[in-house]
């Protein structure tokens, strides 16, 4: 599966919730964020299911994709949901159809 796949698949996975979303991480995985350094899928899981409780049907409502690119084994996302996020980053490493590596920094205006 290509990189783009698998960039694909994770965007959809948020809609089918917590487990479909840590389904594209490899077991050794991170996940790093401007608060901290997530190993492995436990601490994901514990990441995106506070992600995931704080992201209400208005958060989801305004959720844009401004910028998506791929190079690679890398994939790179610019998305917005304002008022709640006024800008984000995510940069995914790929490699044998999972996330090996994950940055994320999200903005608030």
């Amino acid at each position: 599966m290509s990189t783009a796949a698998v960039f694909d698949r994770h965007l959809g996975a948020f809609a089918q919730g917590l487990d479909a979303v840590l389904a594209d991480y490899d077991a050794a995985a991170v996940v790093i964020t401007p608060d901290a350094v997530h190993h492995g899928i436990e601490e994901i899981r514990q990441f995106f299911a506070g992600f995931l409780a704080e992201a209400t049907p208005e958060f989801w409502a305004a959720f844009r994709v401004e910028t998506r690119q791929v190079a690679g084994e890398v994939a790179y996302l610019v998305w917005s949901a304002a008022p709640f996020v006024t800008r984000a980053t995510d940069t995914l490493l790929v490699r044998d159809d999972r996330i090996l590596v994950q940055t994320f920094t999200p903005f608030h205006g």
